[in-house]
């Protein structure tokens, strides 16, 4: 089979493949229409965001029999198009749900002390302490939306702070050892800390507003390392001013582009300038799932699902 790698990534996965007897090219730089010329020529393709694969792209792909997408998510993709051409999508989930739990926790450790907040005071001479007493996540009740791996993993992580934690998911039965799945009045009514870890869908997209926040009974710290587009900033905004909101950690935005790889423009919209300006906020490049480990591990799961699929 003819792989075509559209985005670079750990070179064990080309190694790996070419050593299954793959054949591995590649074609960093060309433009989507020039990729759609001769991908007819290929049986699989790796990518991870650098483009859409829209009915556009799959009808040009006629001999296409797999798309890997080195990420979570499959959303860059017309799913339901792509399936029905028999083309089978392999994605990596499993391959940095741990990074993805560590960020998280990470992120609301750092805001529960004040860590950025502290740390940039210090290096103006400041040493304030009792402005930046923290509070403990011990005895706190943690909300997690969404627990497939991503969700279960910061679940995981969470096991030796005797902190409550459950979920709510649309999928029943997924509650385990380390979560309580409950419903979402129960868990709008008790969650003090929400961390989203959804895919996005037409389901989640703009899930996180004005009127979802409106429904929880506490004031509640926010996490998510999901997407950004789940929620909507501006209402964001407006429940951190509230306090109804009491500070968030983001490493994603609404407004990133498709390819996750730039936000700013010449014009930062009012919500961002907000958030920016907000020292209850941890901001961090869509980066939660990207660390040294995870690279490789992303990388070996595709090539494992590859190989178990279609090297016969």
């Amino acid at each position: 089979m003819k792989i075509l790698h559209l985005d670079t990534n750990h070179p064990l996965l080309k190694s790996q493949l070419a050593e299954a007897g793959f054949i591995n090219e590649e074609d960093y730089i060309s433009s989507k229409s020039e990729i759609e010329s001769i991908i007819s020529n290929y049986d699989g393709i790796v990518i991870r965001s650098r483009f859409k694969c829209d009915k556009q792209f799959i009808d040009a792909a006629c001999n296409l029999k797999f798309i890997a997408r080195v990420g979570a998510g499959l959303e860059s993709i017309d799913i339901p198009y792509a399936e029905a051409k028999g083309i089978t999508l392999i994605s990596a989930p499993e391959g940095n749900r741990n990074a993805v739990g560590e960020h998280a926790l990470g992120m609301l450790l750092s805001l529960f002390n004040k860590l950025n907040k502290a740390d940039k005071e210090i290096r103006k001479g400041l040493w304030h302490r009792e402005e930046n007493r923290g509070i403990e996540l011990d005895g706190k009740t943690v909300g997690i939306i969404g627990y497939g791996n991503m969700g279960k993993a910061f679940a995981k992580k969470l096991k030796g702070f005797e902190c409550k934690v459950i979920c709510y998911d649309i999928l029943e039965g997924v509650g385990d050892e380390n979560a309580e799945q409950v419903s979402l009045e129960e868990f709008q009514r008790n969650a003090e800390i929400v961390s989203l870890h959804t895919p996005w869908t037409p389901l989640t997209n703009k899930m996180m507003n004005s009127d979802f926040i409106d429904k929880f009974s506490n004031p509640f710290w926010f996490i998510n390392t999901a997407r950004g587009k789940s929620v909507v900033a501006s209402d964001l905004v407006l429940a951190l001013k509230s306090g109804k909101i009491l500070g968030a950690g983001l490493d994603v935005l609404e407004y990133e582009k498709s390819s996750f790889e730039s936000l700013f423009t010449s014009e930062i919209p009012e919500a961002l300038q907000d958030l920016l300006a907000m020292e209850n906020v941890i901001l961090s490049p869509h980066v939660a799932g990207w660390t040294l480990e995870s690279k490789e591990k992303l990388a070996q799961v595709i090539v494992d699902k590859i190989l178990l699929k279609f090297n016969n």
